[in-house]
This record gives C-alpha cells, sequence and structure tokens, in this order.
C-alpha cells in the first residue's frame, strides 16, 4: 500500500485541506489517487456548518479530488460534532475498527497492483482521538502502516502541540514524514519562522508550509499542494 496518512495535532487545523491538497497535485501529476476518512462527524452541528462556509463537507471534498463518491471515502457519517466513539453512541452504534482497517485496505485495492497509485487516509482530531474505548487513531495508523504527515497551526502554542504528538507517532514507531505549518503566510511573522525553525530543530523533522488555500476549487488545491511536494521532495521527505 502506497500513501500517506494524515493526522494533525488536534481538531481544526487544517487536516483535510492539506489531504485535498495532496489528492489534487498528485492526480495533476498523471497519479491515480484514492481518499479515506474513516469517521466523519458534526455534518449537522450548526457551527460546524457555519465554520466550513462555502467549503463541502470533509469527505464531500476529498471524493471530489479522488474522483470517488463521498460514502465510499468515509464508511462511518454522524451529525454531531463530537468524537466518534460518543457520535457512534449516540447512534446506537459501536465503531468496529477491523471493519475500518478493512475498508481503507479495500480502497487502496481499487487503485491496482501496479503500485503507480496513491492513497491518502486522513485520520480524525488527533492521533490519540478514541474511535472505541480501546481503539484510537494512532491503532488505525499503525495497522495502516502508511508514513505519516502531521498538520500544526502556524501560531501560539503550536510547538507544543506538535512536539507532543510527535512524541505520540515515535512511540508507536509511526514513520512521521514531516510537520506540515497550515496555512503558511506568504509573509510569515516573527513567531511563525521561529515557530517552524523550533519545530524542526526540537522535533528533528522536516518541516514545511501549505499556503493558504481560500476556496475548494481544484485548481488552488492543486496549486498549494504541487508547492508542497516540492518542497518536501528537496527536503527528502516526499514520495
Amino acid at each position: 500500500m502506497q500513501g500517506l496518512f494524515i493526522t494533525a495535532t488536534g481538531t481544526g487545523v487544517g487536516k483535510t485541506i492539506l489531504s485535498a491538497a495532496l489528492l489534487a497535485a498528485m492526480a495533476a501529476e498523471g497519479q491515480e489517487v484514492r481518499a479515506y476518512k474513516p469517521v466523519v462527524t458534526g455534518l449537522a452541528d450548526p457551527a460546524e456548518i457555519a465554520a466550513r462556509g462555502d467549503w463541502p463537507a470533509d469527505h464531500e471534498l476529498l471524493g471530489a479530488m479522488a474522483g470517488m463518491q463521498p460514502e465510499d471515502v468515509a464508511p462511518l457519517r454522524y451529525d454531531p460534532a463530537v468524537s466518534p466513539h460518543l457520535a457512534a453512541q449516540l447512534a446506537g452504534e459501536r465503531v468496529d475498527p477491523a471493519g475500518l482497517l478493512a475498508g481503507a485496505r479495500a480502497v487502496a485495492a481499487s487503485l491496482g497492483t501496479d503500485g503507480a497509485g496513491s492513497l491518502i487516509v486522513e485520520g480524525v482530531g488527533g492521533l490519540l482521538t478514541p474511535l472505541t474505548d480501546d481503539h484510537s487513531v494512532c491503532d488505525l495508523a499503525v495497522s495502516l502502516g502508511l508514513p505519516v504527515l502531521i498538520a500544526a497551526g502556524t501560531g501560539l502554542g503550536t510547538i507544543n502541540h506538535t512536539l507532543l504528538t510527535l512524541r505520540v507517532a515515535r512511540a508507536a514507531a509511526l514513520e512521521v514524514r514531516a510537520v506540515v505549518l497550515t496555512p503558511w503566510p506568504a509573509t510569515p511573522s516573527t513567531i511563525e519562522r521561529s515557530n517552524r525553525e523550533t519545530i524542526g530543530r526540537l522535533g528533528e523533522v522536516a518541516v514545511a508550509g501549505l499556503a493558504l488555500v481560500e476556496s475548494p476549487q481544484r485548481s488552488g488545491l492543486a496549486r498549494a499542494g504541487a508547492e508542497l511536494l516540492a518542497e518536501l521532495r528537496r527536503q527528502g521527505a516526499g514520495f
């Protein structure tokens, strides 16, 4: 299975836009791509809907970039904006980690066997987000065995959040390719430049930036994704 697992330092730091930008850029390079996000929550939450603005729901955006039906991207979809394990409880269900793993593998298998395609798996929240009481997003990432990109914010607090996420990922023996700060401004401030340098130095990790993407149009996502891929490859962190 070739691809990447996209996680984040928390909710709302650009994980879905990062995933969509990579999908759009790789598709523009001629790669066959697939997307998988095991669980989506908050689909009927007024605050979540307002925050999205003109952007579609996560699985719809990923599906559009990967040429897939949204329901094939996200097998579990819930209305409340809560953790996956609670969303399932409220619906009278229980998340089946084995089923989610099988779903990801099935999507990957649809790429064929020539090794030319890539799967982008977007996690839910951060690595320690519970899928069940005894199974986390980190456990799913370990089972998939894909290298990891960590989406992180650019401002105050991101050093601590990112180094904590790195520590959890490495304790689980995940291969972290890079941290991606998003959205990375055209003219970064002193704190943003310092945060980027400090995370790279203390975390001993490649750090790149994803430019601001202002709309869900494929062209803008592909452009930002292509710039990011070029930067990751320059740092030896691409694929």
